[in-house]
């Protein structure tokens, strides 16, 4: 490597991260309006810049607190973004995570130094987003669709545990397709991805059902 080189100069990292929540059934996606150029009062992901004193992981942290006030949750990084152009201040590489979290749980700062708005969005009914994040929050979506059905990634919208209608109804708004009630009650303890926690509650007015959690060690495997 030649440090010299023009061409390893004016480069960055940018770390962006999609955090999903599911309310009533919708798959929702949050989203902040940008105060500053380039992009001006656009909509996009959570993210921002990496410091050079940062890991990847580390920098995607601090930039979800510093632009929502969230803190304490979990991430997971998925893809990398390098087209030349996807900034147009200088190169930028794009770290993408994925993130899931109880939309019921969390205050979202609505206006930070570097944000005038954010909110929750439906996925169906997203705007125009800044940047690439169009690109990157739908390889975001099918990553999140990928890791319900081997992970347990969805842990954190249950801290109380979780019946199997509501979990479907979940799992139905993720991956945008309509399950058998009985079928999906073999796939999910197929999957074992949950285990009993021998307590019952309802979901929506309903009979008593079973409450599940999902398990800290999983072996799930794609069955859906």
């Amino acid at each position: 490597m030649e440090v010299r080189n023009k061409l390893y100069k004016n480069q960055g990292i940018h770390v962006i991260t999609a955090l999903f929540t599911v309310e009533e059934g919708i798959t929702k996606v949050l989203l902040i309006k940008r105060k500053n150029n380039p992009f001006k009062g656009d909509w996009v992901l959570t993210g921002g810049a990496l410091y050079n004193n940062e890991d990847l992981e580390e920098g995607a942290y601090r930039e979800i607190k510093e632009k929502t006030g969230i803190e304490n949750i979990n991430i997971k990084q998925f893809k990398a973004f390098g087209k030349v152009n996807r900034s147009p201040v200088m190169r930028m590489v794009a770290i993408g995570f994925i993130g899931v979290i109880d939309w019921k749980s969390v205050k979202v700062l609505r206006e930070t130094k570097n944000t005038s708005n954010a909110d929750w969005f439906p996925i169906d009914k997203i705007p125009p987003l800044g940047f690439d994040h169009e690109e990157i929050l739908h390889d975001a979506l099918i990553q999140l669709q990928k890791e319900i059905v081997k992970s347990n990634i969805l842990k954190s919208l249950f801290p109380d545990g979780v019946t199997l209608p509501e979990l479907q109804k979940t799992y139905e708004a993720i991956l945008n397709k309509k399950f058998d009630r009985r079928n999906f009650r073999k796939k999910m303890l197929n999957l074992d991805l949950i285990e009993d926690t021998n307590k019952v509650d309802k979901f929506e007015g309903n009979k008593p059902a079973k409450v599940y959690k999902f398990k800290e060690n999983i072996k799930g495997k794609d069955i859906f």
